[in-house]
């Protein structure tokens, strides 16, 4: 038989070194690499490590994430590393590549599996006209010019590229915007929160929505291209598929969910069992010849978001799937990219695609921004959401790796296309910093302090909450703070829970909640407040709860001041002191920045209350009518101890609270402000005459030279007797002198120097601490105060220290 003439001669042959399981060592004279098993740990080190410098580098320019890591991708890529022969045959030989393109593909399937358990489907049935008609216009524009394009030029095409389907894919994917993508990096840039950022997140769901369909059509049309019954075979393929996962798989999910304890995380053997059906899913998709990382992103989708299931889910494997895996995913796809070979293929053959590239972005900028101009949203916010959806990143990618695959881009095609996602995300990004600040609604004309609240009306106070144990302490100074019939109270009490498991951040309103049975945290800190509600007239309490990331918490905080039109928001401190454990301080995660970012960017005037204990009363309404409490308040001079002086005013008032106002006055004057020195006089001035009747009242001056003085005096205080609450005003015009030689032994700037130093471990004692910040107009000149002078001399006080 002659072999030669039925079997083809042009088999390829391949020669690749062998290589040994383990070194032996270098010790040995053994080069480490020629070790599989080193070299794989070797090419995880290099690939993690080039990301990270690359993402170190760009950082300072504003640019993304998925930016550095598609760079650090390339980095190894032909493009650089790559092209050096030696450095390929040592570190990413033929024979080892597969190990990278395989972890990163399960990098990419994770990743989608995740983003799709962060998904929250049910925005689009909630979701208003505007978000949808959005949607709608800002992927059918795009899609029309990019198809029309694609038709015009499509004699210059390869044969693969012009086949209606390729033009098709090219056409949708430039045209829709995926949440997968779009949440990391506004969650990176702090706007998840921000009114621009929850319209992008919702528009990019419902064009998700539409994504999913136009995927699926495109890989009906591209299995019918072969033979029209593949087509056929791979839609009813498709159909049993989501029977199963909206069936079997979605009531299993909530089988787990029923059978796991309230406030518990899902057992581990669940967790298991779901990620190795991760991987199971993306056998059957691949089987079936679909892309390969759509079944895990269904999987993903019909897993509950948030506690317990969803944000177990990604507390445990987040991290490895984003530091570990996803380093890999921009690996493959820097092995593919390679500038040179675009060079080879020459301008006529790649112009085609840069024409449907180009007119894809330009047109899908203003397919988004024009109806959002109609609907509106001022210029600057459109333009900012029109690049916000025009980002892109992993899913697109991913995307181009399985166009490679089914042979509808070359190399040359992939590169440009990948290119293109740099450049894009990399200019959008820093623009969308420049154009949209997310605070800019926060920053009012109107003054919104207690000092000039007009006497005899409602007061609006925002509380926020983190956990339970806060709610005592707030409890109690709102009980202090004298709601009355004639000045009663509207506090408006948010509960802020981190965002885990969920991708949107959720807004709670209760008060349109039907009533539940079930013993949450939420139940318990509602309850708390009805309750107390029903034993005082004067308080009337509406409750919120806001899941957000800790980053973006306090934009929930300032809109809900803002729009109630609060008065003053008061904060827990971020350091817990249980009152069984005398000394011992526990740190809240992610507080400490959310009251530093309240501090700086709040509406109106902000309390800071640190509760050692003491003053901490589950049943406050009760207990604290029956004893006389002592406060004293430290007037240092400026517009912050001015309105913790009207605060303390509010105090006076309850026939429960005795006042000692402490003023500290540098020696000589030194130091003053003549301005702050005459509001300064006339508050105090005020607050005297209004309460010199009152025997509960009581004021001292004190005179210092410099900061050890201030502190001494405050420590004498602090020994002679003892005080349930010092109020203290942060830091605004508090002259300098009486800080002198304190500012470097501050450790924390969100309480002041002085509130730090009351605060800490070495002032002693378990007495509670309120910190008052006035409201800063930022970018105006101030109001003039609207206490007015009682007298135009300051009268004379009794001096003691």
């Amino acid at each position: 038989m002659d072999i030669a003439g039925e079997y083809p001669t042009t088999i390829p042959t391949i020669c690749r070194k062998t290589r040994n399981d383990h070194s032996l060592g270098i010790f040995y004279g053994k080069n480490p690499l020629d070790s599989s098993f080193t070299l794989m740990l070797f090419e995880i080190i290099f690939v993690i490590l080039t990301t990270w410098i690359i993402r170190f580098i760009l950082k300072p320019l504003k640019q993304p994430r998925v930016v550095s890591e598609i760079i650090g991708g390339i980095i190894v890529g032909p493009s650089i590393l790559g092209r050096n022969k030696t450095f390929t045959d040592n570190v990413f030989p033929d024979n080892a590549q597969f190990v990278v393109k395989n972890i990163g593909v399960m990098g990419f399937m994770f990743f989608l599996f995740l983003s799709g358990v962060k998904m929250d489907m049910t925005y689009v049935r909630r979701s208003g006209r505007k978000q949808f008609y959005m949607a709608l216009i800002s992927v059918i524009l795009p899609s029309i010019t990019v198809t029309i394009v694609g038709i015009l030029t499509r004699k210059y095409m390869d044969k693969n590229l012009a086949k209606v389907s390729s033009i098709g894919a090219v056409a949708s994917t430039l045209a829709i915007t995926t949440f997968p993508v779009l949440h990391p990096i506004l969650k990176e840039m702090n706007l998840l929160s921000s009114e621009v950022g929850r319209l992008a997140m919702t528009t990019a769901i419902i064009s998700d929505l539409m994504g999913i369909n136009a995927i699926i059509a495109f890989e009906a049309v591209l299995q019918g291209e072969v033979h029209p019954m593949n087509g056929v075979w791979y839609l009813i393929s498709l159909v049993v598929l989501l029977i199963f996962f909206f069936t079997v798989v979605r009531r299993a999910m909530k089988w787990i969910v029923h059978k796991t304890p309230e406030g518990k995380p899902v057992s581990q053997g669940y967790v298991v069992a779901i990620l190795a059906l991760v991987m199971a899913m993306g056998f059957l998709t691949d089987m079936f010849g679909m892309a390969i990382a759509n079944g895990p992103l269904w999987l993903g989708l019909v897993i509950p978001d948030g506690p317990p299931l969803g944000a177990t889910l990604v507390e445990r494997t987040e991290t490895f799937v984003a530091q570990f895996l996803m380093p890999f995913s921009f690996a493959v796809v820097g092995l593919y990219t390679d500038v040179f070979a675009m060079g080879e293929m020459g301008w006529s053959g790649m112009s085609p695609l840069l024409a449907m590239v180009v007119t894809g972005y330009v047109s899908k900028v203003i397919g988004t921004a024009l109806p959002a101009m109609l609907y509106d949203i001022p210029f600057k916010d459109s333009l900012s959401l029109s690049l916000i959806l025009s980002l892109r990143g992993q899913v697109e990618l991913l995307l181009y790796i399985h166009w490679i695959d089914k042979q509808i881009v070359s190399i040359p095609g992939f590169t440009l296309m990948v290119l293109s996602t740099i450049v894009m995300t990399g200019i959008a990004a820093p623009i969308i910093s420049y154009l949209y600040d997310p605070t800019r609604p926060y920053m009012v004309n109107k003054r919104r302090t207690i000092q000039h609240h007009p006497l005899n009306t409602e007061l609006r106070v925002v509380i926020c909450i983190h956990d339970q144990e806060t709610v005592a302490g707030l409890i109690n100074l709102l009980e202090v703070s004298y709601p009355t019939l004639n000045s009663p109270f509207r506090v408006y009490a948010l509960h802020l829970v981190e965002l885990v498991g969920r991708g949107m951040p959720v807004f709670i309103d209760h008060d349109g909640e039907e009533e539940q049975s079930n013993n949450t945290p939420d139940d318990n800190i509602h309850n708390a407040l009805k309750q107390y509600q029903e034993s005082r007239g004067e308080f009337n309490a509406h409750a919120y709860t806001a899941m957000a990331p800790p980053l973006s918490m306090y934009q929930h905080i300032c809109e809900l001041a803002l729009e109630r039109k609060a008065t003053i928001i008061i904060l827990p401190f971020h350091m817990e002191y249980p009152g069984n454990l005398a000394g011992t301080q526990f740190f809240r995660r992610g507080v400490h920045t959310v009251n530093l970012d309240v501090l700086a960017h709040a509406p109106c005037s902000v309390g800071i209350l640190v509760d050692k204990g003491d003053f901490r009363n589950p049943f406050a309404g009760c207990s604290m009518r029956h004893s006389v409490h002592q406060f004293v308040v430290l007037f240092l001079g400026g517009a912050d101890a001015r309105e913790a002086l009207a605060y303390a005013d509010r105090m006076a008032a309850n026939p429960n609270v005795a006042v000692i106002v402490i003023r500290f006055l540098s020696h000589n004057y030194i130091g003053d402000n003549d301005m702050e020195k005459k509001l300064d006089d006339g508050v105090v001035t005020w607050f005297w005459v209004k309460n010199e009747c009152n025997d509960r009242v009581v004021y001292r001056e004190v005179v210092v030279r410099n900061g050890a003085e201030t502190v001494a005096a405050i420590q004498a205080l602090n020994d002679d007797a003892y005080y349930d609450l010092w109020i203290v005003g942060r830091k605004q015009g508090i002259n300098p002198v009486l800080l002198d030689g304190l500012a470097d032994w501050s450790e924390d700037n969100e309480l002041g120097v002085i509130g730090d130093y009351i605060a800490s471990a070495d002032f002693g004692g378990t007495s509670s601490l309120l910190v008052i910040q006035q409201q800063i107009l930022r970018g105006r000149v101030p109001a003039p105060p609207l206490i007015p002078l009682a007298a135009a001399s300051r009268p004379v006080f009794t001096c003691s220290c």
